[in-house]
């Protein structure tokens, strides 16, 4: 994924709204410099696919074993 570095006085009169349509559009991050100490980033979370339900058990006394010297 790519990103997008804009200063906070480049983002002045632009609504959250705004912002954050743009970075869904481009699917990409924005990283916003605030100070020459501070950034804020601003990226899509993928969702990610469940996981696999697996057949199986776990037998009793597995952690006893694991420990068992």
């Amino acid at each position: 994924m790519s990103s997008q570095v804009l200063e906070m006085d480049a983002l002045k009169g632009v609504s959250l709204q705004e912002i954050v349509a743009r970075v869904l559009e481009e699917n990409r991050a924005l990283t916003i410099w605030v100070s020459s100490e501070q950034e804020v980033v601003i990226e899509p979370r993928r969702k990610l696919k469940p996981l696999p339900v697996l057949e199986g058990y776990i037998p009793q006394g597995w952690k006893d074993a694991i420990y068992a010297e």
